[in-house]
């Protein structure tokens, strides 16, 4: 593990929340003065939840800004499973870019973040499949582990325990933490916790956060009631103003939010503990008192006081010597908890009312093991305050800097050598293969970190003569014409990489596959590897292995060859896997890269895997348009069947193009997302009516994703409904159509191996014009039919479907190809029926 190998220069510090594309904040004199008020409060709360956007960001900010108790949110998973109204990413890629969706929203509101363990499986209807899917025990034991480190005296959750949050990941987080409040407090729970520095610890009281909203409302008057909406003059904005900003980091979930200002009433049942009668920490300090005796915490609050009077805006750097002189009083305190937790703040208040800027930077976002990285650094006396020398330790040496002098920058440069055999930087959840429902982390400092630390360098400064050391981050940074000075994390890559061109090669009818290999080359190399295919004896790969001379002169290559399906069977699917060898060394992984303007460059590794698939399939019809939505990959799985695929843009869509084609698909969420769909609603209906397939995958009918257009020949409301067990039966309610038998027999195998969920937001309240083909349900419920429709039209046929095949055809799903294959089929009026 990278943070355990590296080198010892290396410091690694959770503290670091400022890992977007954007140069380090700095902080006005007004946060300063926040930031130098909160030193008096020792009090906090942690909120609990099961997902990233579950959290209430205005009581978030409001804790942390007004009350100014150190707050912190758990979120039980990191949004794997939800769906993605920016682009195409699943599962744990959607889980990454949530994850740093919501540290961004953090560093809005001032909370800090936490996670478990727990994967995002998708919808759960029920607490029960959420807690056998993660292992009860394993989460719990995280929530207890968190509840330990942080210290809450109050504890909050989103949801009930009893059902009225919906999802069943949204109960189960209640009851993990009604069962956590117990448990942390208890030395018989999770013991060997104890040996990994915390202690046992029990809250004052849990309460849950009720709510009205989602046609359910939860509030009553006889709950204890907190006003929220306050306007904070230090900063400038109301609470609901700052939650508005964090909420709206969700990108990804479509939550942009407007600002909200005025009164806002927050409403509290308490679950355990006494309830509170006049505030949240009723019968808890929240003063120094709470960690040193009477006299002692007289003399550390009035300490604070005199910073505050003597505070000044035009020169904040004035009070740096009272700060290091309370610094010397706080390290004298027993609490070991408050006493490292204050310090912390004392550090990060004597770097900004100082105006320090130390900086650690390279010019490459990559470094590669074997090889060298140049790093710039940097430290500015910005206000000339008393800060005479500073030094950074660098692999078991000191850098010392010339004597800081007032606003000019202080500069040293050092190569630093990345030994071979360095690991690679990789989220610390991803470092392990994954249980079933969970990650496999087992560090246990690791458990509920928000990311993983980065690469780091420690500045020594003196302070009014006393040492002070802070870490930051090694980065990346680059100057964009437009968008300015930019700074992105540093990643540690190995000297090989490779991966197969695709992640689903489909065999169609025992086909062989043109399958090809890249390989791409970090450093200049003359060295030969054999590159092994990895497949079971029901696959061939031809050329295999193969033997790869480095160039130098050519840092990428690749190989081509055929892949055939040896068995009997008439659907098929397998991992197949790439390893490349030299003298011991094997290289098996390669960089995956996601990039959204709004949150940092996302690089980790991915094991060299792709799909093989094998299916019997027929298919009707040449040429498909598809009309992107959120973001799916259905255009490459249309293309490995054999189609070829035109993207429609809202000028291409006229009767004279659209007639040349055989079906044409939209892309999930496309009517929530493109505005002009109602533009081009008749020319669709016109291509429908003129013999045309137009297949429609899921749209949502929400305040969050609205249908912005008329989709169909005839009238239907999009609902909720969804059939979250992928293994459900699958009933034939119409044997006999066309959508079951042409040009492919689906039988119930073709529903066999499905991933994730079976379909979504089904269509309801149909016309007498459209056809139920499918039946289905989730255990304990009633039959749903929504989630197939289909209505002929004229000569063409209209398809709705919440069936999921933008998780189906990625997954290499055989049965899922051969069914859009009849949906989207055209033999130009031979289908009706």
């Amino acid at each position: 593990m990278l943070r355990k190998l590296l080198f010892s220069f290396l410091v690694f510090n959770s503290s670091f929340l400022f890992t977007a594309a954007q140069a380090p904040r700095s902080y006005t004199s007004s946060e300063i003065l926040l930031q130098v008020k909160k030193l008096n409060v020792l009090g906090s709360v942690l909120y609990i939840a099961a997902h990233p956007d579950d959290e209430n960001t205005r009581l978030l900010a409001y804790l942390a800004n007004e009350k100014l108790y150190r707050t912190g949110y758990l979120s039980l998973t990191r949004g794997d499973g939800g769906q993605n109204l920016i682009g195409d990413e699943q599962g744990v890629d959607l889980g990454l870019i949530r994850t740093q969706e919501l540290l961004a929203a953090r560093r809005i509101d001032g909370a800090e973040q936490f996670f478990s363990r727990a994967f995002d499986f998708g919808f759960s209807k029920s607490p029960e499949e959420a807690l056998r899917f993660w292992g009860h025990d394993k989460i719990l034991s995280d929530v207890v582990w968190v509840i330990r480190k942080f210290r809450p005296d109050v504890i909050i959750t989103r949801f009930p325990t009893t059902g009225e949050g919906g999802h069943g990941h949204h109960t189960a987080s209640a009851i993990l933490a009604e069962e956590a409040f117990d448990a942390a407090a208890d030395p018989a729970k999770f013991p060997e916790q104890l040996k990994q520095g915390v202690s046992v610890w029990q809250a004052k009281r849990l309460l849950w956060n009720t709510f009205s909203f989602g046609g359910t409302n939860t509030q009553r008057e006889d709950q204890f009631k907190l006003e929220c909406g306050d306007y904070n003059p230090i900063l400038g904005k109301s609470y609901g103003e700052i939650a508005a900003a964090s909420r709206s980091q969700h990108k990804s979930q479509g939550f942009g939010v407007p600002a909200q200002r005025g009164s806002v009433i927050e409403y509290f049942k308490t679950i355990r503990g006494t309830a509170p009668v006049t505030s949240l920490m009723d019968d808890v300090e929240t003063g120094w008192r709470k960690a040193v005796d009477k006299e002692q915490a007289a003399a550390n609050t009035t300490a604070v006081e005199e910073l505050m009077r003597s505070f000044n805006v035009e020169h904040p750097e004035t009070i740096l010597k009272g700060l290091v002189t309370f610094y010397t009083r706080v390290e004298q305190v027993q609490d070991v908890y408050w006493r490292e937790q204050k310090k912390a703040e004392i550090e990060k208040i004597l770097e900004n009312c100082s105006g320090l800027f130390m900086d650690a930077t390279t010019g490459t976002q990559y470094a590669v093991a074997g090889d060298s990285l140049k790093i710039s650094l940097v430290v500015n006396n910005r206000s000339g305050a008393n800060i005479l020398s500073a030094d950074a330790f660098i692999n078991h040496e000191y850098l010392i800097f010339d004597q800081l002098k007032k606003n000019v920058n202080a500069v040293k440069n050092y190569s630093m050598y990345i030994q071979p055999g360095t690991p690679l930087t990789q989220p610390y959840w991803l470092e392990n293969a994954m249980d079933k429902g969970s990650f496999n982390v087992t560090d246990q400092q690791l458990i509920g970190k928000g990311e993983s630390d980065p690469l780091s360098v420690v500045f020594s400064v003196m302070i009014e003569g006393k040492e002070f050391k802070f870490t930051k981050p090694i980065r990346y940074k680059h100057t964009d014409p437009v968008k300015g000075e930019l700074y992105q994390p540093v990643t540690i890559i190995p000297k090989l990489e490779l991966s197969y061109n695709g992640d689903v090669f489909l065999s169609v009818n025992n086909k062989p596959v043109d399958v090809k290999t890249h390989i791409r080359m970090n450093l200049p190399d003359t060295a030969t590897y054999s590159i092994l295919k990895k497949t079971s004896t029901g696959i061939s790969a031809a050329n295999n292995p193969y033997i790869y001379k480095a160039n130098p002169q050519k840092r990428e290559a690749g190989e081509s060859s055929l892949f055939s399906y040896r068995g009997k069977d008439s659907s098929y699917v397998e991992d197949i896997k790439l390893q490349a060898s030299r003298s011991g060394d094997q290289y098996s992984r390669y960089r995956r890269v996601i990039e959204y303007d709004h949150i940092p460059s996302i690089v980790y590794f991915r094991e060299a895997t792709a799909k093989f698939a094998m299916t019997g399939l027929r298919t009707e019809g040449h040429l498909v348009g598809y009309i992107p939505g959120a973001g799916d990959k259905i255009p490459e799985a249309l293309v490995q069947m054999g189609y070829k695929v035109i993207t429609l843009k809202e000028a291409d869509i006229n009767a004279a193009n659209l007639r040349q084609l055989d079906a044409i698909v939209t892309g999930v969420r496309a009517y929530n997302t493109n505005e002009w769909m109602n533009n081009v609603y008749d020319e669709l209906m016109l291509y429908v009516k003129e013999g045309g397939v137009l297949l429609v995958q899921y749209n949502t009918s929400n305040q969050i994703g609205p249908v912005k257009a008329k989709i169909a020949p005839y009238p239907f409301n999009i609902s909720r409904n969804r059939i979250t067990d992928e293994e459900a039966k699958v009933d034939f309610l119409l044997p006999d159509h066309p959508a079951l038998n042409h040009p492919n027999k689906i039988t119930q195998k073709d529903f066999q191996g499905w991933v994730q969920e079976r379909s979504i937001y089904h269509a309801e309240n149909t016309d007498t014009a459209y056809k139920k083909i499918l039946s289905m349900k989730d255990p304990g419920e009633k039959e749903q039919d929504g989630s197939l429709v289909i209505a002929n039209y004229g000569k063409g046929r209209f398809v709705y479907t919440g069936l999921v095949f933008f998780r189906e055809l990625p997954a290499g799903v055989p049965g899922a190809y051969r069914l859009f294959a009849n949906l989207i089929a055209n033999n130009r009026g031979k289908y009706i029926k």
